[in-house]
């Protein structure tokens, strides 16, 4: 059963409980890039869609913000976020980022990552629509997503790799290319500011060394080698990034409303 439920679970989750806390495919940088570039204050209302371990939670609640509010539809991770997540201000809500239930011109800042990706195009533009919806005039939306390469990436290509990451992730994952991901937001009425990159080496050794230092590299790596079911899941994935390192890339884009 153990592992049935191994070789049927998402990838990230699998990570997660390897004991990786960095599953941005920018890696930490590039998440420090976009909470920096969305110069959050004291006087801004947050909202994160999908904040799953709380990993970027905790770079924006360092800032201060007026009220941060975590849009998280799974029910396991928004349970273990409202332990870890405590204040007057803080509230955890258990559904989807599609559909958040929160008013019009809520928040100040919407950031969401690594969760766009996992969307069929159309659940993309609902789920942008949203943060649209809930922002303040002039507000901002910041996404950290898996991208392709170049922007004129030929389409059997592109079906290929989105093919072969949902065999092996497990999740639907449907990367664009830069121009798309700004195509996207520009649709639902976005004005484009910022664009950062990043190479996607979420499995290579430095990355994951840069990313959780080096005594949790070495606990990742132990469980690794530990759990052989969880061992194989993770080296098709790696296997499969490596396979396509020159078209893959992590994108992270500010717009504004």
């Amino acid at each position: 059963m153990i592992n049935k439920t191994i070789n049927s679970e998402q990838g990230h989750w699998i990570l997660a409980k390897m004991g990786k806390k960095v599953l941005r495919p920018g890696g930490k940088e590039l998440t420090l890039k976009l909470v920096e570039g969305l110069k959050i204050s004291e006087k801004d209302s947050i909202v994160e869609f999908a904040p799953g371990m709380g990993y970027t939670a905790s770079f924006i609640l360092n800032k201060n913000p007026r009220s941060y509010t975590g849009i998280e539809l799974n029910e396991e991770a928004a349970n273990l976020l409202r332990a870890r997540i405590s204040g007057p201000n803080y509230t955890i809500v258990n559904t989807s980022a599609a559909s958040t239930g929160l008013e019009d011109a809520h928040a100040d800042k919407v950031i969401g990552e690594a969760m766009l990706t996992m969307q069929a195009d159309h659940r993309k533009s609902e789920i942008i629509k949203e943060a649209y919806r809930i922002l303040k005039k002039k507000g901002v939306y910041g996404i950290h997503e898996l991208g392709l390469q170049p922007d004129g990436l030929d389409p059997e290509i592109k079906g290929s790799i989105q093919r072969n990451l949902a065999e092996t992730i497990k999740v639907n994952a449907r990367p664009l290319t830069k121009e798309e991901w700004c195509r996207l937001l520009e649709e639902q009425g976005f004005r484009i500011k910022e664009v950062y990159t990043a190479p996607m080496r979420l499995l290579e050794p430095k990355r994951v060394l840069n990313d959780e230092g080096f005594f949790r590299a070495i606990k990742i790596g132990f469980n690794i080698m530990t759990h052989p079911e969880a061992r194989k899941r993770i080296l098709k994935m790696r296997g499969i990034f490596k396979k396509y390192e020159q078209q893959m890339a992590a994108f992270a884009i500010i717009a504004e409303k």
